[in-house]
C-alpha cells in the first residue's frame, strides 16, 4: 500500500531539514561571504557567490544519528594569471582570511580538495566554500588542490537539469532524492557514495517516455519511489563493473573519482535489496503489514500524521491499476 499520508508526514517531520535551519544556514553564507568581501586584500577579488549542491537543489535533508549538516557555496574569484602555477592560492585566500578573523579562527576550519570548510559548535552545522572562476567563453572551473588542476562545473546547469527531471517526475524526484539519502544515512546503507552520485543516478531513471506508457508512472510519491528506484535497480545489475557518470550539465566532467569499484559494487548491492523491500511494502495489500514492512525500511519515523486516527485507516493498494493512476480504495472509503 502506498500510505501516502505517512509518506507526507515521513518527509515534513523526519527527512526534510527545517526551515529554522535553512534559514540559519542562509544567515551564516551571508556573513561568511560578507566577511571574505569586505576584506582588505581578498574583497577586490570576489565576484558573487552562488549556492551549490543540495542546497539549491533542494534535496537537502534533516541531518541523521547525531551528524551535522552540509551547506556548500561557490565564491567566485577574478583569474589571476600569477596564481596559474599554483592553484591552490585560490583556496588559500579564502582560507588566510577566515583563519585570521573571528569567530571562524576559533572554529574548526580548514582545507579539502576543492574547498574551504567551518565547522559551527556542536558540529551542527558544515559550511563548504568553493572558489571558482568564470573564464571569457562563459565556462566555470574549481580548482583540485591536491592535484593543481583545474576542473570544470556547471552549477546553473546542474541545477536547471534538476528542475526538467523533477518536473517530469511531477515534482517527486527531490523528494525521492530526500528518502534515499535517509535511507543511506539512516541505515547506513550504500555508505560511500556521495550524495551527487546518488543525485544523479536517481535523476537519470526518469524519462518523459515513461508516462507516455503509463500516465500514472509518477502519479505520487511512494509510485515515484518504486518506480525510481526499480528502474535504477535494473540499470545498475546490468552493469557489475563501476560505469562511468558523467556530469548531466554537460560540463564534460566525470564523477569516477567519487567512488571505487568496491563502494560502486556495494551500493549496487544494497539497492538491489531495497527495491525489492519498496515493492515487497508497496504491493502488501494488508494494511497494517503493509505499514510494518515500510517501517523495517524507514525506521519508526515512518507513521501516521498525529490527526490520524484508528477508524480513519486508509491507503491506496499498489497494484497495477493504481500504479497506472487508477485509485482502488480500501474499505473506509477514503482514497490515500
Amino acid at each position: 500500500m502506498k500510505h501516502t499520508d505517512y509518506f507526507k508526514n515521513f518527509l515534513d517531520n523526519t527527512v526534510n531539514l527545517s526551515k529554522f535551519n535553512l534559514d540559519l544556514l542562509s544567515q551564516r553564507v551571508d556573513t561568511i561571504y560578507d566577511v571574505l568581501k569586505d576584506d582588505e586584500d581578498l574583497g577586490a577579488l570576489i565576484k558573487k557567490k552562488i549556492p551549490q549542491g543540495s542546497w539549491p537543489q533542494k534535496t537537502i535533508i534533516s541531518p541523521q544519528n547525531g551528524k551535522a549538516f552540509d551547506g556548500d557555496f561557490m565564491v567566485e574569484m577574478v583569474e589571476n594569471p600569477d596564481w596559474a602555477s599554483d592553484l591552490k592560492k585560490y583556496g588559500d585566500a579564502i582560507y588566510n582570511v577566515l583563519h585570521n578573523k573571528s569567530p571562524y579562527k576559533d572554529m574548526p576550519h580548514g582545507r579539502k580538495c576543492r574547498c574551504v570548510y567551518v565547522n559551527y559548535a556542536n558540529n551542527a552545522m558544515h559550511v563548504d566554500i568553493v572558489p571558482f572562476v568564470t573564464r571569457a567563453d562563459g565556462t566555470q572551473w574549481i580548482i583540485n588542490r591536491d592535484d593543481n588542476v583545474w576542473e570544470r562545473t556547471d552549477t546553473d546547469g546542474f541545477t536547471g537539469w534538476m528542475r526538467a527531471k523533477d518536473e517530469t517526475a511531477g515534482k517527486h524526484l527531490r523528494e525521492v532524492i530526500r528518502i534515499m539519502k535517509f535511507l543511506r544515512d539512516h541505515k547506513n546503507s550504500f555508505t560511500g557514495t556521495k550524495s551527487i552520485l546518488l543525485t544523479t543516478l536517481l535523476g537519470e531513471q526518469v524519462e518523459e517516455w515513461h508516462k507516455v506508457l503509463d500516465a500514472g508512472y509518477y502519479a505520487d510519491l511512494p509510485t515515484a519511489l518504486l518506480h525510481i528506484v526499480s528502474d535504477l535497480d535494473t540499470w545498475l545489475q546490468a552493469r557489475p563493473t563501476k560505469p562511468l557518470i558523467m556530469d548531466p550539465s554537460g560540463s564534460g566532467t566525470s564523477f569516477d573519482h567519487r567512488w571505487t569499484q568496491e563502494t560502486y559494487a556495494y551500493f549496487r548491492d544494497r539497492i538491489h535489496a531495497h527495491s525489492a523491500e519498496i515493492n515487497a511494502a508497496y504491493y502488501e495489500t494488508d494494511f497494517d503489514e503493509s505499514v510494518k514492512k515500510w517501517q523495517a525500511l524507514f525506521g519508526p519515523s515512518f507513521k501516521a500524521p498525529e490527526s490520524s486516527t484508528s477508524s480513519g485507516k486508509y491507503s491506496t493498494v499498489g497494484t497495477g491499476a493504481s500504479a497506472a493512476g487508477v485509485a482502488t480504495v480500501n474499505l473506509s472509503g477514503r482514497a490515500g
